[in-house]
């Protein structure tokens, strides 16, 4: 029984990327994927965010792009890949807006309430945050380094990125660096 006319059987055939000519020669991303790479954004995009699809898809197009430029051979996409890097870009701008701490004007997503801190709770966060300070100013310069960028955020890769360091390497240093925080804060008698 062929399945060639079934739209399931269309729809997870790996869409050619002939993207390869030289810059400048007019070359267009064919409509195929800009539509299945929407759809992928579209199904991993919570609805918070939905004001940015057209960003997201945009996004993960240069990602895709750029992954054809540094290797210089042409792709064929798998509706599987493209989730992945629709997954992927939607993590980043998630993670990036945490970092720069934005939040949507207007309704919370639903399920999620705001939080409100007392006063007794603030000064305690602000007291562990200086006692995680003081305790990171003890550890080795490696570490801590690594360590720092990993608490603010990043992931192992762009702290790796961002250092000039080998992933392996990075891993390790917060590996270490994260032991050497939790035997120190446990010194001062903070526990989880």
């Amino acid at each position: 029984m062929s399945m060639r006319g079934d739209k399931t059987a269309t729809a997870a055939s790996p869409v050619p990327l002939a993207l390869s000519s030289a810059p400048g020669t007019g070359a267009t991303v064919p409509a195929v994927l800009m539509e299945r790479l929407a759809q992928a954004v579209r199904r991993v995009c919570p609805a918070w965010l939905s004001s940015e699809r057209d960003d997201l898809v945009q996004i993960a197009l240069v990602k895709i792009l750029e992954r054809e430029r540094r290797t210089g051979t042409q792709q064929q996409l798998e509706k599987a890949y493209l989730y992945r890097v629709a997954h992927s870009v939607l993590v980043d701008e998630i993670r990036s807006r945490r970092r720069r701490r934005e939040e949507p004007l207007g309704e919370q997503p639903d399920g999620e309430r705001e939080v409100r801190t007392t006063p007794e709770q603030q000064v305690a966060s602000h007291e562990l945050g200086r006692q995680i300070h003081e305790c990171l100013q003890e550890i080795k310069r490696e570490r801590r380094l690594a360590l720092a960028l990993r608490l603010q955020g990043y992931s192992v890769s762009e702290c790796a990125d961002q250092l000039g360091w080998q992933h392996k390497q990075t891993e390790n240093l917060v590996h270490r660096g994260m032991a050497d925080l939790r035997r120190l804060l446990e010194a001062r008698g903070v526990k989880p």
